[in-house]
């Protein structure tokens, strides 16, 4: 187009090259501040847990009892040897912060696996085919919603034993139902749309219908419930570590951690508010990224 006034060539909006779908995607993530945040400290913490024999100083299993509860470098009687001071046993607190989060993004990222697998399938089912399937996944999540996670948690752990394995399972087995629920509303309202019934009526198989149309559409939904989730299940391992019922000594849990330097609170209060203020951050990037994913790939924030 040509401008009447100065001859020269004008790029009109209908000549502007259209972005593909990915810069698009790319430029909703960007425009998310919630996102970007949360998802900058969360890649922080993945870093940090993957390159943890990289980035720990010491073994965060060795102990030197000459060198125990060595405050943290900015108090008097700290050194740079161990940076965030030592623990009662004399293990560097750097390093087990370090190896923690290992620990904290494992637990997460499994429970939301099989919590996810479990209550994702059940909801679909539920919302999909109603009638009995939806009655009976109805009184599944009314009977598990009348048990208490962290009390039942507690008495299996109590029961069978206590490990790191343990612990995700028994989390993974528990946490299914805001999956279920949440599903099963969203495919109730997915399967009532136009494209579902053209798929139906061009003879696409059910399961094609769930995986293709149903599932893909929900997928914002579930992002939520997995963010959700995983901060949830970090939370519970770090009470149930905390009571002596959750991951075992010596790994570097931080509600272990917590709970070790609990009779050195009024002494050492470094040794509690450090791994705190880790596991506080985390729960933080977490949900962050989640609310701004969701935001983002939403078709509200398409626009």
């Amino acid at each position: 187009m040509q401008n009447p006034e100065t001859g020269t060539a004008v790029l009109s909006v209908a000549d502007a090259p259209e972005l593909s779908e990915g810069r698009k995607l790319l430029r909703r993530f960007l425009g998310q501040k919630a996102f970007t945040l949360g998802f900058g400290l969360l890649a922080l913490f993945i870093a940090i847990a993957l390159l943890a024999p990289l980035l720990a100083p010491h073994d965060p299993y060795g102990q030197d009892l000459t060198a125990r509860n060595v405050p943290p470098f900015w108090y008097a009687k700290g050194d740079w040897v161990h940076p965030l001071g030592t623990d009662p046993l004399g293990r560097d607190y750097l390093s087990r912060l370090i190896y923690g989060a290992r620990i904290s993004l494992l637990i997460g990222i499994c429970v939301v696996i099989i919590s996810g697998v479990v209550g994702t399938t059940m909801g679909v089912l539920a919302g999909y085919f109603g009638g009995r399937i939806d009655m009976a996944m109805t009184f599944l999540v009314t009977t598990r919603l009348s048990m208490p996670v962290i009390l039942v948690a507690l008495a299996v752990v109590a029961i069978i034993g206590s490990s790191l394995w343990i612990v995700i399972l028994v989390l993974g087995l528990l946490k299914w139902d805001r999956f279920a629920v949440v599903m099963r509303s969203a495919t109730q309202q997915v399967r009532s749309l136009d494209y579902v019934a053209a798929a139906q009526a061009a003879g696409a198989s059910t399961t094609r219908i769930i995986l293709g149309e149903v599932l893909p559409n929900i997928a914002p939904h579930l992002i939520v419930v997995a963010t959700l989730e995983a901060a949830s299940a970090i939370l519970l391992e770090a009470a149930l570590s905390f009571l002596g019922l959750g991951v075992q000594p010596p790994l570097p849990s931080w509600g272990l951690m917590i709970s070790e330097a609990k009779v050195h609170m009024f002494f050492s209060f470094w040794q509690i508010a450090l791994p705190g203020s880790a596991l506080a951050l985390l729960i933080f990037a977490i949900n962050l990224a989640g609310d701004g994913l969701r935001d983002a790939i939403s078709p509200e924030g398409r626009n």
